[in-house]
């Protein structure tokens, strides 16, 4: 409800997860889910999203289970990385005396670290990469409608 109510963010539920004798499974029903619990249900990714506190509590009243998803492209956009370069990043930013809470930053279950950042701000990432020296073997991941030509949409 903080999402919606505090910081007027757009949230919508996703699927769940629950362990069963031991293995995490999916509300999905694919037995190989690679984010169990951590996805849109169907294909109509953010249709349902609100910054309503009031629709917000009603609809995890009703499926208290569901993750709680963020679109990007409307409040921020996401900077993808492997969670161990998001550490070496969050210590880099706490030597250069960075505000803290700046940006929210998530740790998925599939060991990566996604970067909450102004909307647009994911255009200016690549050239910035190359200006420290850095080339990733693959694109990075970036989430929002700068990112789009080519990258991965968001949740």
């Amino acid at each position: 409800m903080a999402y919606a109510e505090e910081r007027q963010w757009q949230v919508f539920p996703g699927t769940s997860s629950e362990t069963v004798e031991g293995v995490v499974r999916c509300s999905c029903g694919d037995p190989g889910c690679p984010l169990p619990g951590a996805h849109p249900e169907g294909p109509d990714r953010a249709g349902p999203a609100t910054s309503s506190g009031t629709v917000a509590r009603r609809t995890w009243t009703l499926r208290p289970e569901a993750a709680v998803l963020l679109p990007t492209g409307r409040d921020f956009d996401v900077l993808e990385v492997p969670e161990t370069a998001g550490y070496l990043a969050l210590a880099r930013l706490d030597r250069l005396g960075a505000e803290p809470g700046a940006g929210p930053v998530l740790v998925a279950p599939d060991r990566r670290m996604r970067f909450l950042v102004l909307p647009g701000a994911v255009a200016r990432v690549p050239r910035m990469v190359r200006e420290l020296g850095w080339a990733p073997d693959r694109p990075l991941p970036l989430r929002g409608p700068a990112a789009r030509r080519g990258q991965p949409g968001g949740w």
